[in-house]
């Protein structure tokens, strides 16, 4: 080693046991002296003078699991992280405040970023140096983990002034990340135009975004989906479609179990990072339901069903609501809970091996790593009615059999934001698919995080083993603003609309940047962050403030309250001026801007429960529109004075509709052709 190392504190000790993220007592018995993110820690490190190192990851990350083995378990790296620094461990799903922060950090510092994150920080917890997965040993032109912990240590002790140079250049990097540069908004041509621009980066033959990796990129989809709805260029939906068709054979999709994996390694969606995110899967179930409104294609229903069921049946945590992730590794090893061997199926499945092996792509070689990750990415779609069946119960045979090994890790803990995705998925293909069912499980799984996942009536971000942790977020309260929005219209239940208003009024009150617009990702009463970031920018999960954006349009719409449609003027001015430099990541913003200027609101009167509404009311959900609000107007209900259908009821006694734009309304309607007719496949409002 290049200097002695300092005498061990007799006070620290591994503090991750006392926590609940299944990411921190993952650690729990590692050698280091990890301790949570907190005013301990940073305390401790002032009273020390010992720069952080500071360990980000996640519960089902794979890459995080490698550096653990190879560095955290190993007594002698340890000695060396518990003598030269403070160590503390966050799980990024616990607490995405921070983690934000830190990536923004190192791609100042001109890294990739990703998890692991490692970085280097002052006892104050300001960043000036770091990276992401640190091998033992120098490989893959990275440098070996002692050799940086011995180096960023000298530089602490030896060469403050670079540290100090550093933290400088860093501050004012993170200091923009609470900025918003604003403009005109988004005039529907600045929308399509940068649609189009995001449309050239599509892989045409094999879909997704073309590279390798390749992610889902749902947003961008959806603003795909959004623009050919609107504008009826098909360009739009072939994107879409081919991308949901490829995704759906490969094997990124877990055929036997349902369910997506994060992303593909390749560029053809056959090799995935095995774990299973639940913003993903919510994320592709509402653009599957969408497509299969547009084509009846019966792949998409199939692989929305199966997703669905996965969701329902390995997704349910302990206390209620839907837990996180399903991670990659099993037994020490990526993906060995799903790969298959040619003659494991050839015992399983005697006979009808030959046709499955066909069908899912299964050599004796294997088609990865010398395993074979089942797929059908030859097939455009599914076989015939009888095939697909036999297909079923073989696939029901090898997931029986699959039920038997040691399954990867699960981590259970609930995330409002999350959860929010899920439930408004959910609700939007239960109405899609007419599945009620899934309406009712959103609906339980909404009434877990709004009553037992509030605190002050203000939301907390996770739960798990009984404890409430975390403040919540701006996205917590737009996810979950969003989906109490779609139960709203599902279900006509005031209680929903209520709490959709009351979770607004506190982001208004602490979130809101009252001087440029948009929303901050953490509230005014924070402590623990070093700065409050706000960003319109799409992640893995789409921009909270593009969601707040569409639901404040939406709140407009159902309410006629003028200051939610300011609110949502005001956000998208807030991050217009930054369309030139973020075209990828304002995918959701753009598609709020879209709705905000475009909605088509279907008024439908009379009573729930009569045949001829409910038949109505099918036919409104039955056709792919994404810029839809329905709205029911009961015996007994107005609209807003200021609602274009205001004054609206029922015609010769018949239940109707009514498909208004703007200040426009159709004629009344009372055939469940006619709406279908007006609301697709590009919205067409026949007018008195």
């Amino acid at each position: 080693m290049s200097q002695d190392l300092a005498p061990q504190d007799p006070t620290t000790q591994n503090l991750l046991g006392r926590e609940t993220s299944p990411y921190l007592l993952q650690h729990k018995d590692n050698p280091v002296h990890w301790q949570p993110w907190g005013d301990h820690a940073l305390a401790e490190a002032k009273r020390l003078d010992r720069p952080i190192l500071l360990s980000i990851g996640y519960a089902a990350c794979h890459w995080c699991h490698v550096m653990a083995h190879e560095s955290f378990e190993d007594p002698e790296t340890a000695a060396m992280m518990n003598a030269l620094y403070v160590n503390i461990k966050i799980d990024r799903e616990e607490r995405p405040d921070i983690d934000t922060i830190y990536q923004h950090a190192l791609a100042f510092l001109g890294e990739h970023g990703g998890w692991p994150l490692t970085m280097f920080c002052t006892p104050e917890g300001e960043p000036f140096w770091g990276g992401t997965y640190f091998p033992p040993d120098a490989r893959y032109g990275r440098p070996a983990f002692r050799d940086v912990l011995n180096r960023i240590s000298e530089v602490y002790r030896q060469e403050k002034h670079t540290v100090h140079r550093n933290v400088s250049a860093l501050r004012e990097g993170l200091e923009r990340l609470g900025q918003s540069h604003a403009g005109q908004g988004f005039p529907q041509a600045t929308i399509a135009d940068a649609a189009r621009r995001l449309l050239r980066m599509v892989d045409l033959h094999d879909g997704g975004i073309a590279g390798a990796p390749k992610f889902p990129q749902v947003p961008i989809f959806k603003l795909f989906w959004r623009l050919w709805k609107r504008s009826g260029d098909r360009a739009f939906r072939d994107a879409v479609l081919v991308t949901l068709v490829r995704m759906s054979q490969g094997g990124i999709y877990d055929h036997l179990g349902g369910g997506f994996a994060r992303y593909s390694t390749d560029d053809r969606w056959l090799a995935p990072h095995f774990e299973k995110m639940l913003y993903d899967n919510a994320q592709l179930i509402e653009l599957l339901a969408d497509a299969w409104l547009d084509t009846h294609n019966p792949l998409f229903e199939t692989r929305a069903v199966e997703t669905v069921d996965w969701v329902l049946r390995e997704m349910i945590s302990p206390d209620g609501g839907f837990a996180a992730t399903q991670d990659a590794d099993s037994e020490g090893h990526e993906g060995r809970f799903y790969v298959w061997s040619a003659g494991e199926i050839e015992r399983l499945l005697g006979d009808d091996a030959v046709f499955f092996k066909r069908t899912y792509d299964v050599t004796a070689d294997g088609n990865w790593e010398g395993v074979n990750i089942l797929n059908r990415i030859g097939a455009d779609g599914l076989l015939e009615p009888a095939l697909e069946a036999k297909l079923a119960q073989l696939r029901k045979t090898l997931w029986r059999h699959r039920e038997t090994r040691v399954k990867p890790g699960w981590d259970d803990k609930v995330l409002a934001d999350w959860n929010g995705l899920m439930i408004a998925a959910l609700v939007r293909a239960g109405l899609a698919f007419d599945k009620p069912e899934w309406v009712a499980a959103a609906a339980s799984t909404f009434a877990f995080v709004s009553r037992r996942m509030s605190a002050n009536g203000r939301l907390r971000h996770s739960y798990r083993a009984g404890q409430l942790k975390h403040a919540g977020s701006l996205d917590d309260h737009a996810n979950m603003v969003d989906a109490a929005l779609m139960l709203y219209e599902a279900t006509t239940e005031p209680d929903y609309l209520r709490l959709a208003e009351s979770w607004v009024e506190i982001l208004d009150r602490h979130y809101r940047d009252t001087e440029s617009g948009g929303y901050f990702f953490t509230a005014d009463d924070v402590t623990d962050v070093i700065v409050r970031t706000k960003s319109a920018s799409d992640n893995a999960t789409p921009s909270g403030n593009g969601t707040m954006a569409a639901s404040l349009a939406r709140l407009y719409y159902h309410t006629g309250k003028v200051q939610y449609r300011e609110r949502a003027d005001a956000v998208l001015s807030a991050f217009s001026g930054q369309l030139g430099d973020n075209i990828f990541s304002f995918a959701t913003l753009l598609g709020a801007a879209a709705l905000h200027d475009n909605a088509i609101q279907v008024v439908l009167a009379g009573t729930p429960g009569d045949p001829a509404f409910e038949a109505l009311r099918r036919a409104a959900y039955g056709v792919s529109q994404p810029n839809r609000l329905v709205q029911i107007v009961s015996p007994g209900i107005s609209l807003p004075a200021e609602h274009p259908a205001h004054g609206k009821g029922l015609h010769d006694g018949k239940p109707t509709a009514y498909v208004c734009t703007g200040r426009t309304c159709s004629l009344p309607i009372t055939s469940t052709d006619g709406l279908r007719m007006a609301l697709g496949p590009v919205a067409h409002v026949p007018t008195s």
